[in-house]
């Protein structure tokens, strides 16, 4: 997944991506991530100043990603409720499991001020609201930011559960009941949108 003719640093944080899907990046060290992608270390903390940062950039890239996922599926399903249901399997996802985990280990990070995750919590929830409020307008929808904002904590909250428990399916199965609820007070094609804003993150996080 590297990038034709991208800058140093974007081609560098492709193949990060690439090393991390495939194998995740667990508790490896910035000299052992080198290693493995091919670069040194010196190279890693030029760009992206600790592993932390890596981290960090690492999540906003997953993040901007699955924004733009959700722009692709606004076009592909014929209701917000559907959106809703497309999006959550696309960030529940098993192979993107692992950036899910950093989206909340960058997350932990930013809460404690560690270096490299300064301006995380700032770009924590507000992208997915400007998304969401895109989507609804592209979907003919009137969202509230309070709507927005339930739909991103309730999808991140249930990608915690995944993470904790592994039983995707009840976790879906409470995607259904978010959607339910909705449509119990008559806004099936209106608050529904909101939850299509969630990321791990990735996400959701979150980031």
């Amino acid at each position: 997944m590297v990038s034709a003719g991208g800058s140093p640093r974007q081609e560098l944080l492709d193949r990060v991506l690439d090393h991390v899907r495939e194998r995740g990046i667990s508790d490896l060290s910035l000299r052992q991530l080198a290693a493995a992608i091919g670069t040194s270390h010196r190279m890693l903390i030029y760009h992206f100043g600790s592993r932390e940062g890596l981290i960090a950039a690492i999540v906003a890239s997953v993040e901007a990603q699955q924004r733009a996922v959700l722009q692709q599926l606004t076009i592909q399903v014929d209701t917000p409720s559907d959106l809703v249901r497309a999006l959550w399997r696309q960030v529940a996802d098993p192979d993107l499991r692992p950036f899910v985990r950093l989206f909340f280990e960058v997350l932990a990070a930013a809460a404690h001020g560690r270096p490299g995750t300064e301006g995380f919590l700032d770009h924590l929830t507000e992208p997915w609201l400007t998304e969401g409020h895109r989507t609804a307008a592209r979907l003919g929808v009137d969202a509230s930011p309070a709507d927005l904002r339930l739909g991103v904590a309730v999808i991140r909250g249930l990608l915690i559960d995944v993470l904790a428990t592994g039983d995707y399916d009840a976790a879906s199965a409470s995607v259904e009941r978010f959607i339910d609820m909705w449509e119990a007070v008559g806004i099936d094609s209106e608050a529904p949108a909101a939850a299509s804003t969630s990321t791990h993150g990735v996400p959701t996080g979150d980031g």
